[in-house]
């Protein structure tokens, strides 16, 4: 499952209580660190923007909605101790700066931007899965079987029956060979559930946005130069990632027709590790924000800046009514 397929029942659901919120003073700071943003956004067709004379884009309002929270395989404070409020009050700091502002009449308000945040829980290394150590062991069996066989079979000065020097299986027993079967076939079920995480995860960032991860062409390409892009690709999503998802819907047609249309997303992400996700949100939604309502043509990356987020009091605009 990914952030497009669960919003849409949820963003009925909260679409009576989605909180208007005012934004907190946001502080950057020179030069941009050596983090990377790495930023995946589409627009549907039915939605464009078209800047005015004074290069700015039209005021839209908006309302939030609160996606959800996804949490990783590890307790991490940066992240676990924030509401969505918070998350939402920095957010709507980049989101200004694009003339998305908050609305709380509801006949004018454009959108419902739904706000999904997290750490993506990553596959562990398969050189730790117990199927890989099953199979190692098997294999390490084998081998001395093999060096036992070929030992015989050269003071016979003869090979032995059954005993092929080509053979990595030489001298194994049909009780073996059946064990090496089956530790081959978990390994197979491992690599195959480590697929689906990867997809999932690509999925949830943006990664698979270039169709390298979990296709046939992806497949494909192994072996050549663009097989080390898709290695890369992996390289990057099998590293835990701070992600947040903007989903921004049609408001007008869920208060009135009850339908949800989705008219842009921008996904953005950044690894966890030498990370923490309450100082790095602000730089990571900055690296994004020029994409957020456009199309960036697939995955790119974008300098981090550093800075820091001077945190007022909250102040609420009110509720979006039903």
């Amino acid at each position: 499952m990914n952030a497009s397929n669960s919003c849409a029942p949820r963003a009925l659901v909260l679409l009576a209580g989605a909180a208007l919120l005012s934004g907190p003073a946001w502080v950057f700071a020179q030069p941009p660190s050596d983090e990377i943003t790495a930023v995946s956004a589409k627009a549907s067709p039915d939605y464009t923007r078209v800047r005015q004379k004074d290069g700015k884009y039209p005021v839209e309002g908006y309302a939030f909605g609160e996606g959800g929270h996804y949490g990783g395989p590890m307790i991490d404070p940066s992240i676990d101790k924030l509401k969505f409020v918070d998350v939402a009050r920095v957010i709507s700091v980049p989101l200004s700066e694009q003339n998305y502002w908050p609305d709380r009449d509801a006949r004018s308000t454009k959108l419902l931007i739904m706000v999904y945040w997290g750490v993506t829980d990553v596959p562990p290394p398969i050189s730790s899965s117990a199927a890989y150590n099953n199979l190692n062991s098997i294999q390490g069996q084998i081998a001395t079987s093999g060096g036992a066989a070929r030992a015989q079979a050269a003071g016979a000065g003869s090979i032995g029956k059954g005993y092929h020097s080509t053979s990595n299986v030489a001298g194994a027993s049909p009780d073996q060979l059946d064990q090496l079967d089956s530790a081959l076939a978990m390994l197979d079920v491992v690599n195959q559930q480590r697929t689906k995480t990867d997809f999932f995860n690509a999925s949830m960032l943006g990664y698979s946005t270039e169709g390298m991860i979990n296709s046939d062409y992806g497949n494909y390409v192994r072996g050549t130069a663009l097989g080390l892009r898709r290695e890369d690709l992996i390289t990057e999503i099998e590293d835990n990632r701070y992600f947040v998802v903007l989903m921004a819907y049609d408001f007008q047609l869920m208060w009135k027709e009850k339908k949800h249309k989705l008219l842009w997303e921008t996904r953005f992400s950044i690894r966890q590790r030498h990370n923490n996700f309450d100082d790095a949100l602000a730089g990571m939604a900055k690296a994004a924000s020029e994409y957020f309502g456009q199309n960036s043509g697939g995955l790119v990356r974008r300098d981090a800046p550093l800075g820091r987020v001077d945190i007022g009091d909250m102040k609420s605009l009110g509720t979006v009514e039903k």
